[in-house]
C-alpha cells in the first residue's frame, strides 16, 4: 500500500439519487464502528472485486469507485490492512471524526470519487428496445463522469477507464 493506492469502494443501489452517487457511499454505517470497508487496489483489480462482493460476499452492488489512500490521508483518516475478512480487505478509520465531521468527510471523498469516476460498472442486459429508447446512454455516462478517458460496452458490462 502507498498513497496512490487505490480504495475501491462498492456502490449500492440505495447510494444512487437522482442518477447521482450520495455521500453515503463513504460514510461508515453504525455497524462498522466507525470503518468503512474497502478494497485494495494494488492486490485486485475493480472488476474482480465487484465479482468478489456480489458472488462471494453476496452482497449488492452496481459498480466499484475509489478514492486514493492520499485523499485520506489529506481528511485525517487511517488506513489499514485487515486480512481477516479477506485478503484484500482495507478499513478506512473515521473513528477520530464527530457525526458531522463524517457527513462532511464522505461528501469531499464522494466528490474525489467522482471526479475520478466509475472504474467499473456492472448494468443489466441492455436489449434492443431498451437502445432504441435511449441512444444517449454512453453519452450520458460521459456527461456525468467526464474525466473518465473511454468507455466500452461489451455484453452486460461497462467499464470506464483513465
Amino acid at each position: 500500500m502507498n498513497d496512490n493506492t487505490r480504495l475501491l469502494r462498492q456502490v449500492h443501489p440505495f447510494f444512487i439519487r437522482n442518477g447521482r452517487i450520495t455521500s453515503q457511499v463513504f460514510k461508515p454505517i453504525p455497524k462498522d464502528h466507525k470503518k468503512l470497508s474497502t478494497y485494495d487496489g494494488d492486490q485486485i483489480t475493480p472488476k474482480d472485486a465487484w465479482n468478489h462482493y456480489t458472488t462471494h460476499l453476496s452482497l449488492t452492488s452496481l459498480g466499484v469507485v475509489a478514492v486514493t489512500v492520499a485523499e485520506c490521508a489529506d481528511e485525517k483518516l487511517a488506513v489499514t490492512s485487515d486480512p481477516s475478512e479477506f485478503h484484500e480487505h482495507m478499513l478506512v478509520d473515521f473513528s477520530n471524526l464527530s457525526n458531522k465531521q463524517i457527513e462532511d468527510t464522505a461528501k469531499r471523498l464522494r466528490n474525489k470519487a467522482v471526479t475520478r469516476g466509475w472504474l467499473y460498472q456492472k448494468t443489466q442486459p441492455i436489449n434492443k428496445t431498451i437502445i432504441q429508447q435511449c441512444p444517449s446512454f454512453l453519452t450520458q455516462e460521459r456527461n456525468y463522469f467526464p474525466h473518465t478517458h473511454s468507455i466500452s460496452q461489451s455484453n452486460s458490462e461497462i467499464t470506464y477507464n483513465q
